[in-house]
């Protein structure tokens, strides 16, 4: 067992493509691992592979197979997440065109162009990319590839890329005897799923057309009274931890609704907008901070929480829904417990 006391986590968990995000922290990290991932990748597969550097320009290659006195094959790598947006296009376009004006310029062919994206495009963007792609074959003469997510967990499952997967992927635990027990889930009594009603994060749910929002209140009193009793006994790791959560859920919205919003810009609703990012967090099990203990309920009422904040929402303009709903009554939801001031950790605890 190594000295940190950490194992591997038994099985093989599903690939989460958002891991570059919580290994590197910001979104300029996220590409960089993501893009050395696909390095490793492609060398699991094919001997040779090797990441061109900047200095200042990479040719258009981010990797690389082959003689660049030659002929090479090239795997562009482009995280995109959580799906391929026509916004998207000029991008690769523009890494296409570098790649063969590279080519012609530096004396190499290139017999493949690959692109690499974490995600999948849809039927509009996906004819988009067919159509482009015979065009742009037929004119330079080159064979293009797409390895979209379900290709790319195809190759990282495969035997030859095991140790990749488990590299990028497989998430580390603590021995369970020192992992914190999982809680337990809270029933909400009808007095106080009345009460919740009038809180802002039901508001927001409603302003996006939800009917039903009975579990949404499940889920926000369960993440409720784990970040009170968090934040009561005051142990700085679990601190530690719920700030961390907070801020990887808020990233996790954040990116999914810039995402949404671009494909509906006129739009007074963000279809698929919720659902995708609560199927994200729920399946943040093995990526979720250790010290945090939590179910699904807590991990999505934690989503709830940050709206209920007044930091998100469902609705292109969920700010003035916020804005309206604090000038039109009173807060009916009470706020977790205070700390300290000379203690306090972050925002995400208030």
């Amino acid at each position: 067992m190594p000295e940190s006391g950490l194992v591997l986590a038994a099985g093989e968990p599903p690939i989460n493509f958002r891991a570059h995000e919580l290994r590197a922290a910001n979104l300029a990290g996220a590409r960089d691992d993501f893009e050395q991932m696909i390095r490793e990748l492609v060398a699991a597969w094919y001997r040779g592979a090797r990441v061109i550097a900047a200095n200042p320009g990479d040719w258009g290659i981010d990797v690389v197979v082959g003689d660049l006195a030659g002929q090479i094959v090239i795997w562009q790598a482009k995280y995109f997440m959580p799906v391929v947006t026509p916004s998207h296009q000029g991008q690769i376009r523009e890494s296409f065109s570098s790649a063969m004006k590279a080519a012609a310029e530096h004396g190499h062919k290139v017999r493949k162009w690959i692109l690499c994206v974490p995600a999948s495009m849809d039927a509009p963007m996906d004819k988009w990319w067919s159509t482009w792609k015979k065009k742009a074959e037929k004119d330079c003469d080159v064979k293009i590839e797409l390895w979209h997510e379900g290709e790319l967990r195809q190759r990282l499952i495969s035997p030859d890329a095991a140790n990749v997967r488990r590299h990028y992927y497989d998430p580390y635990q603590a021995p369970a005897e020192s992992r914190p027990g999982r809680p337990e889930v809270i029933r909400v009594e009808p007095e106080k799923a009345t009460a919740l009603e009038t809180a802002l994060f039901v508001r927001q749910l409603r302003e996006a057309g939800h009917q039903q929002v009975s579990s949404a209140k499940l889920e926000f009193f369960n993440a409720e009274l784990l970040a009170r009793e968090i934040v009561d006994k005051d142990v700085p790791a679990e601190v530690n931890a719920l700030v961390e959560a907070d801020a990887t859920v808020h990233s996790i919205w954040e990116t999914s609704f810039n995402e949404v919003a671009e494909l509906h810009p006129a739009g007074p609703k963000l279809p698929g907008l919720h659902a995708s990012v609560m199927r994200q967090i729920r399946s943040m099990g093995h990526s979720w901070p250790a010290e945090l203990r939590s179910t699904p309920v807590h991990r999505c009422g934690m989503m709830h929480r940050i709206v209920e904040d007044g930091r998100a929402g469902w609705v292109p303009r969920w700010e003035d829904v916020v804005v309206e709903h604090r000038d039109g009554q009173p807060a009916q939801v009470p706020a977790p417990a205070q700390r300290d001031p000379d203690t306090e950790t972050a925002g995400a605890l208030t």
